[in-house]
């Protein structure tokens, strides 16, 4: 047998209770110049062909059964049916009907009964462009490189053809890989970093017995953080229905930067801010804005302190922080200096004392927030954070598919009960995305957060003294 890791069956165990646990990802493309009437067809039709030799990693699913004694195990699917896998969906040319077919493609659950992959080919968009919307659960790729084969599949040459789609198996491929092909990898790592501190707990009562948990603790009084149970609760961390929302849209690099500069900041920091403003003023407009903060979790990349430096196979580590919003302040300039100092104190402090006692120290408001809503009587007057807000380097060169120009790319991440909105976002060339991802009965007007962020920017903008060239 081949047993899923623990962490792997846990969230396997979880989703038969709680939400699906895939991540996603929308690509929108350009035709190449060349392109005839029936170039999307030609696409869809060299797919279903099945030509190209398919990743192992997505030829395998979990199973657990009598005959594996109650264990997860991966089973291995020799022959794989391309069609049920790589579908075709077609939306009005006006774009209103994209995005919430995207949220209704992300609530439906994975068939447990074959590879849990899905890759949806979407047509008619404005322009003759088109889409590829990608879905995988965590536990079919080996650990937080799975949707790294998105991104290997793209190019920087706009006259390569015959390549291959993102599910073949690239183990021989002698093509170059853009130097960006880390972007899945980032994108799912937060997600199996908020996992992991929420499931495992040996290290946890490990590191409480010997007394690191106490020092930990000790050492936030006076930080620019928050303890256990001090966000507000709001309808962002109630119970999820089975339906999906989902929004996005894009922003100049350049806008962000030039806030950044003036106000002596990160990028991500403007970025979050942005989030910060847009959230406010959505609760300001339901009449729900709290009078304390939001909290956002953030993961916060460092190498990890416990790992052998002089190895070079040890990647980057994770560490979560709880950062304040500022949703409590009216003034833009205000809430961004917070979340920058907020920001810049866990960089510092994850760093000194590693990934670990990071996830540590947020076990408690993890907790709070994604278990808490699971019982029939939870009190609804605080909680351990609102929102988890994550930030992910894309590729910084314009990207190409068989000669289709990659024009924007979203990611589209992972929600639960207790943490019902989702916001990631993905740089891009000379661009940042923004993904918005929530359960449609508590954020139904989710497309509201796009003008919003705009709104939100261009405050940033006049508060700092930039102007919008």
């Amino acid at each position: 047998m081949d047993p899923l890791d623990p962490l792997d069956a846990a969230m396997m165990a979880a989703e038969l209770v709680a939400s699906p646990m895939h991540v996603g990802a929308v690509l929108i493309l350009s035709p190449p110049p060349d392109a005839g009437p029936d170039y999307v067809d030609a696409l869809y039709r060299d797919t279903l062909a099945g030509g190209d030799a398919i990743d192992p990693r997505l030829c395998r699913h979990p199973h657990r059964g009598v005959d594996t004694g109650g264990l997860w195990v991966w089973r291995h699917s020799d022959d794989l049916d391309l069609s049920r896998h790589c579908q075709r969906r077609t939306v009005s040319a006006d774009g209103n009907d994209f995005w919430r077919l995207i949220g209704e493609l992300d609530a439906e659950r994975l068939d447990r009964s074959r590879p849990m992959w899905m890759s949806y080919l979407i047509d008619g968009l404005d322009g003759g462009r088109f889409a590829f919307y990608i879905k995988v659960h965590h536990t079919v790729v080996d650990g937080v490189a799975g949707f790294r084969m998105i991104t290997d599949a793209l190019s920087t040459d706009p006259d390569r053809r015959s390549m291959p789609p993102f599910y073949a198996d690239r183990r021989h491929d002698p093509s170059p890989r853009p130097a960006e092909n880390g972007l899945a990898s980032r994108l799912v790592a937060p997600v199996r970093s908020l996992l992991g501190a929420a499931t495992s707990s040996l290290g946890l009562i490990g590191r409480t017995v010997t007394g690191e948990l106490a020092n930990v603790l000790d050492s936030l009084i006076g930080h620019t953080t928050v303890l256990p149970f001090e966000a507000p609760y709001t309808r962002f961390n109630g119970r999820l229905g089975p339906g999906r929302a989902v929004a996005a849209g894009s922003w100049a690099k350049d806008r962000i930067q030039a806030v950044q500069r003036a106000a002596g900041t990160t990028g991500n920091d403007v970025v979050t801010a942005m989030v910060s403003g847009a959230l406010r003023r959505w609760l300001l407009a339901h009449r729900e804005l709290p009078k304390q903060s939001l909290v956002a979790i953030c993961p916060i990349t460092v190498r990890d302190r416990e790992s052998d430096a002089a190895n070079d196979l040890h990647g980057n580590m994770f560490g979560l922080w709880l950062c304040p919003l500022g949703t409590d302040v009216d003034d833009p300039a205000a809430r961004l200096d917070l979340i920058h100092r907020s920001m810049s104190e866990g960089k510092r402090w994850v760093a000194k004392r590693g990934s670990s006692a990071s996830l540590l120290t947020t076990a408690p408001s993890i907790a709070a927030t994604v278990v808490l809503p699971l019982l029939a009587f939870t009190p609804k007057l605080r909680t351990g954070y609102n929102v988890p807000i994550s930030h992910v380097p894309g590729p910084a060169a314009e990207m190409y598919w068989n000669g289709a120009h990659l024009d924007e790319m979203y990611p589209v991440s992972t929600v639960f009960d207790g943490m019902a909105l989702n916001v990631t976002t993905c740089s891009y060339a000379d661009r940042i995305g923004f993904g918005y991802v929530a359960g449609d009965e508590l954020m139904p007007d989710i497309d509201t957060l796009i003008p919003l962020t705009e709104e939100c920017l261009a405050e940033l903008e006049s508060a700092v003294g930039v102007r919008e060239t």
